[in-house]
């Protein structure tokens, strides 16, 4: 006996229709992800090609992430950053270098970034000291406490002018140079190329650089020291006293009340056959001269302070090392120490002298200096 199953056709078509409706879902889904990809994958390529070719780190990255991330990123934009500013920091050194004598050139470092850069050996005191023979002979007319001084005035010097009971202010120092050109009997170490008769524009070689020295020197023994290394006397020789007084004025103007002066010279004498020279232990060192102004050359109210600051510093040199300075000479012209009462022109050596005796110079000096102020 044979059992036949009924089935119902309706039951049949709805089967079939809930299949096909399933297959109809499945493969519209796979079609759309599938060209929603493609569409990613195209926009991807294109936004990578553009950045390729407007950026080409870009497609370093895109080749070699990690290369990117070692070299260029944390590497070469720092590389090329340190470059730009290190041209323009040449550059900036440069343009200085080339406006130095038609400019007023002025270094005030009280935090002494300059003088760390370099190791400062301080002068011994207690050594013997010995001035060595030279043709010119020593002239004075008055003395007070074994400080000589010359007097080419027509003022009558007692003893109270000539006492250092003089009160300065130590805040700051200003170093510049009137006669910023003039130089010395060139050595090895020290050749320059001539602008003159014992002169260079130079002021590696000239009597600026001596200035530089001493700043250095008083910079380490913790002065404020602002330093001009104007040319005032390049391109004209004369009316130098007048541009430095111009420029000195305006140095005060910015620095207040300041009172010393120091215009470093080298004695004029134009040939080698005078190098006044001390022998400090196992150094030669140039001597150093005071010139003072006075009141012969029109109103100076501070020419006495400024003679007794120089007695006072050469009290000290002379206890110190004897030597190191010649008599102090006190003129009639002002020499621009109407300004202060603290100024004075301090010739370093002469052209006999070498650029190494006038540094060491500075060395003593500087040791004085930093007893009495």
């Amino acid at each position: 006996m044979i059992n036949l199953a009924v089935i119902d056709l309706k039951d049949i078509i709805k089967y079939l229709i809930k299949v096909t409706i399933l297959i109809a879902v499945v493969v519209i889904l796979t079609k759309f992800f599938s060209g929603f990809k493609t569409k990613l994958n195209i926009s991807k390529n294109s936004l990578l090609s553009f950045l390729d070719i407007t950026i080409p780190s870009i497609k370093l990255s895109n080749n070699n992430e990690e290369k990117i991330v070692n070299n260029v990123i944390e590497k070469k934009p720092l590389k090329m950053v340190l470059g730009l500013e290190l041209g323009v920091l040449d550059s900036t050194e440069k343009n200085t270098d080339n406006t130095e004598s038609v400019s007023t050139n002025t270094t005030n470092d009280n935090n002494n970034e300059n003088m760390n850069e370099e190791e400062v050996e301080e002068a011994q005191t207690g050594i013997e000291t010995k001035v060595l023979e030279n043709n010119v002979p020593e002239k004075y007319t008055s003395e007070y406490n074994g400080v000589k001084i010359r007097n080419e005035t027509d003022i009558k010097l007692t003893k109270d002018m000539l006492t250092p009971n003089v009160d300065i202010n130590t805040k700051s120092i200003v170093i510049f140079h009137t006669h910023t050109c003039e130089s010395y009997t060139p050595t090895e170490k020290y050749k320059y190329k001539a602008s003159g008769n014992f002169r260079t524009t130079d002021i590696n070689y000239s009597v600026a650089r001596v200035g530089t020295e001493l700043t250095k020197y008083m910079q380490h023994y913790g002065y404020n020291v602002i330093h001009d290394t104007t040319l005032y006397d390049y391109p004209s020789y004369s009316e130098s006293y007048d541009r430095s007084l111009k420029g000195v004025a305006k140095i005060l103007e910015e620095n207040q009340n300041t009172d010393i002066l120091f215009d470093l010279h080298r004695d004029a004498i134009g040939d080698s056959s005078y190098a006044p020279t001390v022998k400090i232990g196992e150094e030669e060192a140039a001597q150093l001269m005071f010139v003072i102004g006075s009141n012969g050359g029109g109103k100076h109210d501070n020419w006495n302070e400024n003679l007794k600051f120089a007695i006072k510093i050469q009290e000290k040199a002379n206890e110190l090392y004897p030597g190191l300075f010649k008599p102090i000479i006190l003129r009639n012209s002002r020499y621009n120490q109407q300004l202060a009462k603290g100024a004075s022109i301090i010739e370093v050596g002469a052209t006999g002298n070498t650029m190494e005796q006038c540094l060491n110079s500075m060395k003593y000096l500087s040791k004085v200096l930093s007893e009495i102020l």
